[in-house]
């Protein structure tokens, strides 16, 4: 094909971001250096069998292993963050297995505990050898991240990290904890990315949706905050219903603002097949069909314009648990 790299292709299919935000809320995250990295998310040349193994059963029993990079981080000392739980450790490359060892079987970690995450960590992707749109824009995504927080002082601590899912959509970013997950991240984004964050609020032009959401509902979930976008804050969200079958669906959303109001809104949306590409090496033998999630209607159900009292404080929308 005449394209290079698949996220062009992505963008030039209409393939939407929403409904892309599969991801465990469990996380464990292991710096290693990137130049050691194999095509795993979670393997490195450098590490010994045992540790692969032992990676790769963690993995199984369901906590997501991703390797993470920074440039200051020592090669030798290991720095493991444990998400949801928000716990970091710092450990010698020879005690890795016994740290390993000691939190699969519940002993006390104290000896490695380097404190509580008081910020939240945001991951870019620059796993070129999994596929190189991540490396080609990746990589600027990063940079851009990276200096948005150090000239404006913003509360994150960035990483390099290992495959992220989605490379057609890089560059890729991921906020923990809880989980949420954006794409197609240019460098010029990054800032307006950052400030919305960490106000608690959604940067919708890259947003990809609640990872504990099914892809319908995050579809759906980002057109009703595309929807409410003229407002200050984006509301707190409930799903109230998800109706219909593999093709078309009814989904009500209850929306609380700020100011006290709420909104009922149903959106209908649809399934429909697009040619893509997953990734650059799927470019020779060109696209294959997919379905994504499209939104086809929105109605407003049920409008309540009457402010409460008091106004609710401000917090960032809580993730919905609906299936």
């Amino acid at each position: 094909m005449s394209h290079r790299f698949c996220t062009e292709l992505s963008r030039q299919q209409g393939d939407p971001l929403a409904g892309t935000a599969a991801h465990p809320a469990p996380n464990m995250l292991i710096s290693w250096p990137r130049a050691k990295w194999k095509r795993s998310l979670r393997h490195a040349n450098d590490m010994p069998d045992s540790m692969i193994e032992r990676l790769d059963a963690i993995a199984a029993s369901g906590r997501r292993i991703n390797l993470i990079h920074r440039r200051d981080q020592p090669s030798d000392i290991h720095r493991i963050y444990l998400m949801p739980e928000r716990l970091s450790f710092d450990v010698a490359r020879d005690d890795l297995e016994t740290f390993l060892d000691a939190w699969q079987t519940g002993r006390p970690l104290d000896a490695w505990q380097a404190g509580k995450v008081s910020e939240d960590l945001v991951l870019c992707c620059t796993h070129g050898k999994k596929d190189k749109c991540c490396a080609k824009f990746g990589y600027a995504a990063w940079q851009a991240l990276e200096k948005a927080v150090g000239e404006h002082q913003l509360p994150f601590k960035v990483w390099e990290s290992s495959h992220l899912g989605g490379c057609r959509l890089a560059a890729s970013m991921i906020v923990l904890s809880p989980v949420r997950k954006y794409g197609r991240i240019s460098p010029e984004q990054a800032l307006p990315l950052l400030v919305a964050e960490s106000r608690g609020q959604r940067y919708l032009p890259c947003y990809r949706g609640d990872s504990q959401l099914s892809a319908v509902q995050q579809s759906a979930q980002l057109a009703v905050l595309k929807h409410t976008d003229l407002r200050p804050r984006q509301p707190e969200l409930t799903l109230e219903s998800d109706q219909g079958d593999d093709e078309h669906r009814q989904l009500v959303w209850h929306c609380q603002h700020d100011d006290g109001s709420t909104q009922r809104l149903q959106v209908s949306c649809r399934a429909i097949s697009i040619l893509r590409v997953d990734t650059c090496k799927d470019l020779d033998e060109g696209p294959t069909p997919s379905l994504v999630w499209t939104v086809s209607h929105i109605e407003e159900l049920q409008t309540d314009s009457q402010p409460a009292p008091q106004s609710h404080s401000s917090q960032p929308p809580a993730p919905q648990t609906c299936c």
